[in-house]
């Protein structure tokens, strides 16, 4: 692709809009803008520019598609597949300082905000007001924008989700510098194509989401959580469809392996609750009452204990609930502290193929003689499966990680799954969505690129492109 390269003149128009002390170009700018969480992709910007309000992204936006410059939108570089990474240089706008919490509407339960709020910032807002924005994802540091861009969904989609359900509204720039308000706090809206849909999920490549409008659930009065060690991982999984078919919907219902756990202790410094079997489910109910939840939760704990389950461990303080979760919070850190390097495959597949999927991850992890451990979301078939580098040389690594991949995402296709649950396509995935998906779709999806960004400045290389 032939843009336009940075010269003085740009970084002067820059620090006129922003001003020099959010303008960054050269060694000024931290390497850490050069990759995100995973770091297998590197590219540096030419230009660093924090942005405070949507006027400003809007005048920087339209420049940039008259001067045909690319431009990376980003918030805090937590994402895994490389989408925040400014593969062609250019600008990259930081919007982690548009940060504010706008306004709270008690009446419409909606929560207005900045791109750059935390997730962790919006759920102890919510709580506080005894109110609950559900999409639960485990990186609590994302800004709202970044989960919204890749439509996340966490440990409370089985129950309640994915961020697509509770967005309302948005306020967007275009990539020529257009301001375009859709959706809004109206609960129904057929009024033509759900552009707003569309936007969720885009990866930062149709528009740059300046505001969100929000919708918020009054807050459960009461959580428990059912930690339940079974002898394996097949065992654990194959009970999670028994669990749904008994119509007994629990908030999250994650599945971990003892090797994991042992990592996270490791990294944590703390013990879990348990850590002698080989496989674990981790459930959560919530409810108004104790006694609401209990009814629930002790139907579960005899289906699983029928299904082959050595045990049921109950959390019902505060303490231990919080002890258990935050285990499973450091699991994606406390794996990438185990080994030199990695890389992630968050394929999702329909809930009954979840355990044949992970046992074929086992399978692999003998036949390439790597590790690769996996937890994720049994309740909704989203697995997240890690491929680690450990003392591998680099050409070797870089084999068996090709191989591995290929393997993974074709056995996910001939299970009727999907690339990505939740991280999206990013850069280092298109190539197993294109083989995935097939050409029609691919030029449907560069076909919609093409209607909001016929000069392809906005997040080029990204997902379709």
């Amino acid at each position: 692709m032939n843009y336009k390269k940075i010269e003085q003149k740009d970084i002067d128009f820059l620090i006129s809009v922003c001003g020099k002390d959010r303008v960054f170009v050269g060694q000024d700018i931290n390497e850490d803008f050069s990759h995100d969480e995973m770091g297998g992709v590197h590219s540096m910007p030419e230009a660093l520019v924090e942005v405070l309000s949507t006027e400003e992204v809007s005048t920087i936006m339209k420049y940039a598609y008259e001067n045909n410059i690319p431009v990376t939108p980003r918030g805090q570089g937590t994402g895994l597949v490389g989408a925040s990474v400014a593969i062609y240089g250019g600008i990259m706008m930081n919007l982690s300082k548009m940060n504010k919490i706008l306004e709270l509407d008690t009446e419409n339960l909606t929560l207005t905000v900045e791109p750059g709020v935390l997730l962790m910032q919006i759920a102890k807002f919510c709580e506080d007001n005894d109110l609950l924005y559900p999409p639960d994802p485990g990186e609590k540091s994302a800004t709202i924008g970044g989960n919204i861009n890749t439509n996340a969904g966490g440990m409370r989609a089985v129950k309640y989700g994915v961020t697509r359900d509770y967005v309302r509204g948005l306020e967007m720039v275009m990539p020529n510098g257009q301001v375009l308000e859709i959706g809004g706090k109206v609960v129904k809206n057929s009024s033509g194509y759900s552009i707003k849909d569309l936007i969720v999920g885009s990866e930062g490549t149709l528009g740059i989401v300046t505001k969100a409008i929000l919708r918020l659930l009054p807050l459960p009065k009461k959580v428990i959580s059912l930690l339940i060690p079974f002898p394996d991982l097949e065992t654990a999984i194959e009970t999670v469809p028994k669990i749904i078919k008994a119509k007994y919907i629990p908030t999250a219902i994650e599945f971990m392996e003892r090797t994991v756990i042992l990592a996270a202790e490791e990294y944590l410094g703390k013990k879990f609750p348990d850590n002698t079997s080989d496989a674990y489910l981790l459930l959560s109910f919530d409810g108004n009452s104790t006694k609401e939840i209990e009814a629930i939760y002790e139907q579960v704990a005899h289906i699983c204990l029928e299904a082959g389950a050595l045990d049921v461990f109950i959390s019902d303080t505060e303490e231990r609930r919080v002890s258990i979760w935050s285990a499973r919070g450091a699991f994606l850190e406390a794996i990438k502290n185990s080994t030199t390097e990695m890389d992630e495959c968050d394929v999702v597949v329909p809930r009954n193929k979840v355990a044949e999927f992970v046992k074929f991850t086992h399978e692999l992890q003998e036949r390439f003689s790597i590790r690769i451990p996996s937890f994720g979301h049994a309740g909704d078939g989203n697995l997240h499966i890690y491929i680690l580098r450990d003392q591998l040389g680099e050409e070797e690594w870089k084999r068996k990680l090709h191989d591995v991949m290929q393997c993974m995402y074709d056995r996910a296709k001939e299970l009727n799954g999907k690339v990505s649950g939740e991280h999206g396509i990013g850069y280092v995935k298109k190539p197993y969505l294109n083989e995935s998906a097939g050409e029609e779709y691919m030029a449907l999806l560069r076909n919609i690129k093409l209607a909001f960004d016929p000069k392809n400045i906005l997040n080029p290389g990204k997902v379709c492109q």
